[in-house]
């Protein structure tokens, strides 16, 4: 069968080429967008490169929207094969520098939506008796830089939260992929909210210097689906970082990361001793 994909967040940037990757080859392709004029012209490119597509308007932020685009795939296509919930914004600043606002808007949009767009679809899955769920997080849910709390804490929820999903859902045939990319050249800084001008100034820069394209991404995420991977990390550097994380002594890596930081975030200060048991 045909794949059947929907897409939040498709209309551009890491969405867009999802949306191409499946349309090459030949899959039904429905992304959802706030962006109508764009989420056009990707209707377009979906079906020059070989797929069927649909366009619905979609908020993350709104449940309504997400249970109006499952009762749509249902009529349309009879349902969906893989949910990818990509919607997401970016926000930078430090603890005095980012107003609980911004803290409330990234967490509805990057975790709420995440979980709204699970929600939604997870009753369909069930009926069909088979589907997968792929939540694109962040490298900054694994590893947190300074000067990017509340984006690191969103990611960070939405790792965890694939995690249980994951348990939950493992034995009714629903498979959950959670992607966590570094920086990559992407329209990401346009979401970007900050009171801080280092601090946007610091993710401009990253974004610039990523040497892994969106289309690149796009690739591990299809190729993690086929073999049903659950972590998927397409930078080959990140994966090394992780390793370090997750075998070096906490203290040890905690140091390590405040020097790699400083430059950025100023002098290195001592790390205190770490709790007995961390």
């Amino acid at each position: 069968m045909t794949n059947r994909i929907f897409i939040t967040g498709g209309a551009s940037g890491l969405g867009r080429e999802i949306a191409l990757r499946w349309a090459r080859t030949g899959a039904r392709v429905c992304i959802g967008d706030v962006h109508d004029a764009r989420g056009a012209t990707v209707l377009e490119e979906i079906r020059q490169a070989g797929g069927t597509g649909l366009f619905l308007h979609c908020d993350v932020t709104s449940t309504a929207d997400l249970q109006a685009a499952a009762n749509r795939l249902v009529t349309e296509w009879n349902g969906v094969d893989i949910v990818v919930n990509n919607a997401g914004v970016a926000t930078a600043g430090t603890l005095d520098a980012e107003p609980i606002e911004q803290w409330e808007w990234i967490l509805n949009i990057n975790l709420l939506g995440v979980v709204r767009g699970c929600q939604a679809f997870a009753p369909l899955f069930r009926a069909q008796r088979r589907g997968y769920f792929v939540n694109i997080a962040s490298m900054a849910g694994l590893v947190h830089p300074p000067g990017m709390g509340s984006y690191n804490a969103s990611k960070a929820a939405v790792v965890a939260f694939s995690e249980t999903l994951h348990l939950e859902l493992a034995n009714e045939n629903i498979g959950v992929s959670v992607v966590c990319p570094s920086f990559f050249q992407t329209n990401l800084a346009e979401s970007l909210r900050t009171t801080d001008p280092k601090a946007a100034a610091n993710v401009q820069k990253l974004l610039r210097r990523g040497r892994v394209t969106a289309a690149q991404v796009a690739d591990s995420i299809f190729n993690a689906v086929q073999v049903r991977q659950f972590l998927v990390l397409p930078h080959k550097d990140d994966r090394k970082t992780y390793l370090m994380k997750c075998y070096l002594p906490v203290r040890s890596y905690l140091q390590k990361m405040t020097k790699l930081t400083s430059k950025s975030f100023g002098r290195p200060r001592a790390v205190p001793d770490a709790p007995k048991g961390a």
